[in-house]
């Protein structure tokens, strides 16, 4: 097989930006370091699958920012109060709302649901970031904020203090409002200057009272959503900083609001972060992703249905992430093949290389592994070229093998796949409910092999149809060489 040529060494950094709408230079802010921030979860119920492909778009660009050789420091937020149950400033408080309807403390949910996307990060190998940074932690520096802008851009009504967004240049340009479909979904209040105002305060309604509020100049009461993110990511990276990561859902309403705070916090047309980055949606036309529809598409479901995590990573991955991505369990099963062919692919490598006495450390690190994806991942994360780029590795003869486990390693780093860990065994989920285990799996497998090959064709026909009435899809002729799968 012909050696894969390499990009051309040391390719300059290249992001798209979505606030000139156009790829730009990586240019840090301090030098050797990237500073990044993302938005990360409301914690009031569980991350669907759709949520999650926004912190393997994040933690991929880290990765990426890291093989580039700069230090990384990455904030990712856990807002625990003050996300309303509409994107554009409206209803109530989701974490409040969550509480009453689970006749729990407000405290319990944050702290359950936070853990349980912790457990979907880890399991799809996203690695942690410099500082998990929880709205509530940060209240009192919100109001210092919201201080130290009010006089020139805020105006109080009985409901809060209230953003004007008038007195910044250029509103909404991140969103496009002027041309772009998507303010309409911000609240009418009575007494707003703008209708694209919005709450950077919101006052504990008369009569009422909440589990989460706070003392203030403006009334008791507690932050709007979008001023946590200005203050935390100013707190703990700094104006201006590097990039600023979330789903395109943000690019509308909640993003160009942060900007105006940056602004008037920052008194110029700095907009906290010099380039904004946005992923695509997870798109799913079954109407299972909504968390209103009860069994929605979470990590566990899949987990649940004998598919590893990290087949969805790699569905994630295999489509560039400003690209609308649509889940079926299809595209899911066949990332998962694909996950195989790589495993059972490095798996052989590891045999070759043990074979000859040497380790994936025998030969000295050169700059061919490193050149092969560097063009790749410059060019705006392009993480499906560097997945082919890895499969002609993993399937090539052009090298020996432990200079292949290393360029193996080195697009892991980018891709973060657990290549080198995997087994084909950790690929082997057991659904919830299974009454069979692998073992009793391999050995029912064994005697059907020696039943064909005395030609009782009864007794194979009989243990497939025991295999597949507890969930095993016997796989005759499987190109793969996998024999068996557990049922979807």
């Amino acid at each position: 097989m012909t050696q894969p040529a390499p990009d051309t060494q040391a390719v300059p950094l290249m992001l798209f930006n979505s606030l000139t709408r156009s790829i730009e230079p990586f240019e840090p802010v301090h030098s050797g370091e990237a500073r990044v921030y993302s938005c990360g979860p409301t914690v009031y119920n569980y991350a669907h699958i759709g949520n999650m492909r926004a912190y393997v778009f994040a933690d991929t660009l880290g990765r990426v920012l890291s093989f580039k050789g700069y230090r990384l420091k990455h904030i990712i937020n856990i807002t625990d109060v003050g996300h309303l149950t509409d994107d554009g400033d409206a209803g109530e408080d989701k974490l409040e709302k969550a509480a009453a309807a689970q006749a729990q403390s407000i405290w319990d949910i944050a702290k359950h649901y936070t853990e349980a996307f912790w457990d979907d990060v880890k399991a799809l190998n996203i690695r942690e970031p410099a500082q998990w940074s929880v709205a509530t932690d940060y209240v009192p520096r919100m109001i210092e904020f919201a201080k130290s802008i009010a006089d020139k851009h805020c105006y109080e009504l009985p409901s809060g203090l209230y953003f004007d967004v008038s007195t910044v240049a250029d509103y909404g340009s991140l969103a496009r409002a002027a041309t772009e479909a998507g303010e309409g979904r911000i609240e009418t209040v009575e007494g707003k200057r703008n209708a694209q105002d919005f709450a950077i305060w919101r006052k504990t309604p008369e009569g009422e009272a909440r589990q989460m509020e706070w003392d203030s100049p403006w009334g008791k009461g507690a932050p709007g959503w979008h001023l946590e993110c200005s203050v935390m990511s100013e707190a703990l990276l700094g104006f201006p900083f590097d990039i600023h990561t979330g789903g395109i859902d943000h690019r509308e309403i909640h993003h160009p609001n942060e900007i105006a705070q940056n602004q008037a916090f920052a008194c110029s047309h700095q907009s906290g972060a010099r380039i904004w980055m946005h992923n695509n949606f997870l798109i799913d036309r079954t109407g299972k992703m909504s968390k209103s529809s009860g069994e929605f598409l979470r990590l566990p479901l899949l987990v649940s249905k004998g598919i590893h995590p990290l087949a969805y990573r790699l569905m994630c991955l295999q489509a560039h992430y400003r690209s609308e991505l649509e889940f079926s369990w299809d595209n899911l099963l066949a990332a998962l093949t694909r996950l195989k062919r790589l495993v059972m692919g490095v798996e052989k490598l590891k045999l070759e290389l043990k074979a000859s006495g040497q380790t994936i450390d025998s030969f000295p690190l050169d700059q061919l592994e490193k050149s092969i994806f560097d063009g790749a991942v410059s060019n705006d994360l392009n993480t499906p070229k560097v997945i082919a780029q890895l499969e002609a590795i993993v399937a090539g003869d052009w090298v020996v093998a432990s200079k292949r486990l290393q360029g193996v390693k080195i697009a892991d780093e980018i891709l973060g796949l657990n290549l080198l860990g995997l087994t084909r065994k950790d690929l082997r989920l057991r659904p919830v409910g299974a009454t069979i285990d692998e073992a009793e799996v391999e050995r029912l497998l064994q005697l059907r092999k020696e039943a064909r090959a005395d030609k009782n064709f009864a007794a194979s026909d009989a243990i497939r149809d025991e295999l597949t009435a507890a969930g095993i899809e016997v796989m005759d002729g499987d190109p793969l060489g996998w024999e068996w799968r557990i049922e979807v």
